[in-house]
């Protein structure tokens, strides 16, 4: 039998040792994916501030980024620890400060946009108190939308008739075009998308607007849930994920439905997000319900990868995925992911 000096074994085992740190740290050096899409494990939960992992577990929420030239910073709400920002490159995150009524409910996701005047703001639905909350990028309150008047004008004579009867406003995502909220409200029996016009930002004033669509149903149009809301990135275009119905709806601005784009029968899509002609669509469930839900990566609308967050890549939490998003960064492709029930966290890293 070959010997070796004690020396060659000692650093062999402090090497195996690191590895099985990294390993546990990373859930494993498992590769997910198909093709040129392939991913491995970058950060975990661990690469949030402590306020954020003491509450991970009843994460209900997603993320948005901010796309201007320069930025790149991505934005994400936690119950019990308030808002928070992840770096440009990935490498850091931190804690904003947080208003005590934002702070204390759930966000149920993120959206990021600019205003006529030029100014950024964050928009959360806050889906257990019922409210649409507006910060700055910083995480100042600044406006809070609260649920429709029983007489509020909403444009469609059913929703009108729901509030009128003391029906729950339930907000599920929110996005902004052309000075208009758009809000999904698929946690209720309502479940249409309902606007409101932001009238001003110094001071920031918004009012409910006359227009909405959609409902609950399986016609074209109508959602079992719609969840979450998308305005693909240079287009006036509306998508919203249904969940139930394992498809993403397409409509005009002014609610119109244009076409439906069909994923994986079984996979409850919880929203989709753009990167060109890429996207991202993290899934509640999987058509096979033994296993973690998957993470989808389309390109022109074609699907050309499944991540498999939880068998392949050993994020054990990952049974339910609830959002996800697509970075680039150095020509490479990073997914940021969110579990449900339990809550988790994971950034995923292009293998080339």
């Amino acid at each position: 039998m070959k010997r070796f000096p004690i020396s060659v074994v000692f650093a062999g085992l402090l090497a195996i040792g690191w590895m099985g740190s990294r390993a546990a740290q990373t859930g494993g050096n498992g590769v997910s994916g198909q093709g040129k899409y392939r991913f491995r494990v970058l950060y975990t939960s661990e690469h949030l501030p402590e306020e954020a992992r003491a509450v991970l577990k009843g994460a209900h929420g997603g993320f948005d980024v901010d796309l201007r030239t320069g930025k790149g910073e991505t934005y994400f709400a936690l119950k019990g620890a308030g808002i928070i920002q992840v770096s440009s490159d990935l490498k850091k995150t931190r804690m904003l400060e947080t208003a005590a009524e934002m702070k204390n409910t759930n966000m149920h996701n993120t959206t990021i946009w600019t205003a006529e005047d030029g100014g950024r703001y964050l928009t959360f639905p806050g889906n257990e108190s019922n409210r649409v909350f507006t910060t700055t990028v910083d995480g100042k309150l600044v406006h809070t939308l609260t649920p429709p008047a029983a007489e509020t004008e909403l444009g469609h004579p059913a929703p009108k008739d729901y509030f009128r009867a003391g029906g729950n406003f339930v907000p599920t995502d929110v996005e902004y075009l052309d000075g208009l909220l758009y809000v999904a409200t698929g946690y209720s029996k309502l479940d249409y998308v309902l606007t409101a016009r932001v009238r001003g930002t110094k001071p920031f004033q918004a009012a409910w607007f006359d227009l909405s669509f959609g409902g609950k149903g399986k016609e074209a149009g109508q959602f079992g849930t719609g969840h979450g809301i998308t305005v693909p990135p240079g287009t006036k275009r509306i998508d919203v994920a249904d969940r139930p119905n394992s498809e993403i709806d397409r409509f005009t601005r002014h609610g119109q439905y244009i076409s439906t784009l069909k994923l994986p029968e079984g996979s409850f899509p919880c929203d989709i997000y753009y990167l060109g002609n890429l996207g991202v669509v993290g899934a509640l469930h999987g058509p096979d319900r033994t296993k973690g839900a998957p993470i989808y990566i389309l390109e022109n609308d074609q699907l050309v990868s499944t991540i498999m967050a939880k068998e392949e890549l050993g994020l054990a939490n990952f049974q339910h995925v609830h959002n996800a998003i697509l970075r680039e960064i150095g020509g490479k492709l990073y997914v940021i992911a969110q579990a449900w029930n339990p809550g988790d966290f994971a950034v995923l890293e292009q293998v080339n």
